[in-house]
């Protein structure tokens, strides 16, 4: 009998790819999700999701939805999660209850119905500033920006005021919680390596960076960066760039990042372990939004920078993918600049409502943007 898996918050961007790539490698696939309107635009049934995938529409802290889910899996792979930095420094009470008591609802349900093996998305978010270098050669773990004044850098300073470099950020980094989005999948990393091990489970973590690709929620002001500013050039406004847009970031293919998730279910060095899932490049935001204008033939919009900064976010995090690329023998296959093409015509035949200028109306009213 083929394993069973369940996918929780499957019906989401990452889950439909996923649950594609695990019924490739022969699992039946069963997926659990709420459908909330902020990610699904009200729909009360799942889009996209794989004919062949056992949907059950429930919420991830109703314990009765989440045994009826388990009944029979064999793997689990947790997604269930509110996401955003920006949301869940005001949508505290939701980030934390979705994110931890769900998880704490599912481990519940797991102690009474074991599986073999269950994976964590977690994220880059937890490291907070990521790994930097001196200009004497010595990494800095512990970067963190003072309160800044018009016209100084945005870049980390050392004691001296010298700016920082930032270099590729390994899982050994310690974490420096800088949000609540931050706490909470921390949280979830935790509880999953903890508890797995506890009841005769295998537990894994992959801390994910900026995932992007077709399928991604473009109504969602709060979803990745790259489908938020698809949303602003689709309806012909400028992608919002905070801060001067020379932060640094990782943008990883959704198929790769599959690939990491089933890599993770089934090799037998993962279990016990936390990886990093990016593509192994950096670019600055300011470049992505411009690479993107680019591939939707929107050259003629130049990005907004706001030259302000939002309550949560960090500089640079720079993803160091050796240790999933020596254990697992995970391997990002997608180009960047196919994947924005790819992308951008799979956002030429959709439709977006622009909320972001709503979404920073939001902050700016809580005093998180400044």
């Amino acid at each position: 009998m083929a394993a069973l898996a369940l996918i929780t918050g499957g019906a989401g961007f990452i889950g439909r790819h996923l649950a594609t790539a695990l019924l490739r490698r022969g699992y039946q696939v069963r997926v659990l999700d709420s459908l909330i309107e902020q990610v699904h635009g009200g729909r009360t049934s799942p889009s996209g999701l794989d004919p062949a995938v056992e949907f059950v529409a429930g919420d991830v802290r109703d314990a009765e939805a989440v045994a009826k889910a388990l009944s029979g899996a064999t793997h689990v792979v947790h997604l269930a999660a509110e996401v955003g930095v920006g949301q869940s420094m005001y949508a505290v009470e939701r980030y934390v209850s979705v994110n931890d008591c769900g998880t704490a609802t599912l481990f519940q349900a797991l102690i009474d119905a074991p599986v073999k093996r269950i994976v964590v998305a977690s994220s880059m978010s937890i490291y907070g500033e990521g790994l930097y270098r001196r200009p004497d050669g010595a990494t800095v773990e512990d970067a963190a920006r003072q309160n800044r004044r018009p016209g100084e850098p945005w870049d980390p300073t050392d004691a001296e005021g010298r700016p920082l470099a930032p270099i590729a950020t390994p899982e050994a980094k310690s974490p420096a919680l800088a949000s609540v989005y931050a706490l909470t999948k921390y949280m979830q990393e935790r509880l999953t390596l903890t508890l797995a091990p506890a009841y005769g489970m295998e537990g894994v973590a992959l801390r994910l960076w900026n995932v992007y690709g077709p399928g991604q929620a473009l109504s969602n002001p709060y979803t990745g960066v790259l489908a938020i500013f698809a949303s602003r050039l689709l309806n012909g406004q400028p992608p919002m760039i905070f801060e001067d847009g020379e932060q640094r970031r990782d943008f990883v293919h959704v198929e790769d990042v599959a690939q990491a998730f089933v890599l993770a279910l089934e090799h037998p060095a993962a279990v016990g372990q936390v990886y990093n899932v990016g593509s192994g490049e950096d670019r600055s935001v300011r470049e992505v939004a411009q690479l993107l204008a680019q591939a939707m033939g929107r050259e003629d919009i130049a990005p907004e920078v706001t030259g302000q900064a939002r309550a949560g976010d960090i500089r640079h995090c720079i993803a160091d993918i050796a240790k999933i690329r020596r254990e697992l023998g995970y391997a990002p296959r997608r180009d960047f600049a196919e994947g924005l093409a790819e992308l951008a015509a799979w956002v030429a035949e959709q439709e977006a409502v622009d909320r972001v200028a709503d979404a920073r109306r939001e902050l700016e009213a809580r005093g998180l943007v400044a």
